[in-house]
């Protein structure tokens, strides 16, 4: 057996587009993904599960109905299960999601830039 580790910077160097989250591991049924965002995302909640946010590089913020949150590298928050969220960057964010296994990115919302959920990178 080989023993590696994951370089998230290396899986994230190895593609360009926004918002389209790619597996890196997966540990139980979570799933561990690294995505690049920019700009604003669609409202959206996912009903079945919380989602975490690591942020790797930048800064970002989680907007709620009721607030807001503001994330920098190395700062991570846990969005509760059923809790409409829109994410947002100003300038290049890179992040680590975990989630479990065919979390859709877009969650319940009707429309929206919907990425395939089982790309592995």
């Amino acid at each position: 057996m080989t023993y590696s580790p994951v370089d998230l910077s290396q899986k994230l160097a190895l593609f360009s587009e926004q918002w389209t989250p790619k597996i890196v591991a997966q540990m139980n049924d979570y799933h561990f993904k690294v995505v690049k965002i920019q700009g604003d995302f669609v409202w959206h909640t996912h009903p079945e599960t919380d989602e975490v946010f690591l942020v790797l590089d930048g800064a970002m913020r989680i907007d709620f109905r009721d607030g807001r949150v503001d994330l920098r590298a190395g700062q991570l928050y846990v969005v509760p299960r059923g809790v409409e969220h829109k994410p947002y960057a100003a300038r290049e964010c890179a992040l680590l999601l975990v989630e479990p296994a065919g979390t859709v990115n877009t969650g319940d919302a009707a429309s929206g830039p919907t990425a395939p959920n089982d790309v592995w990178i």
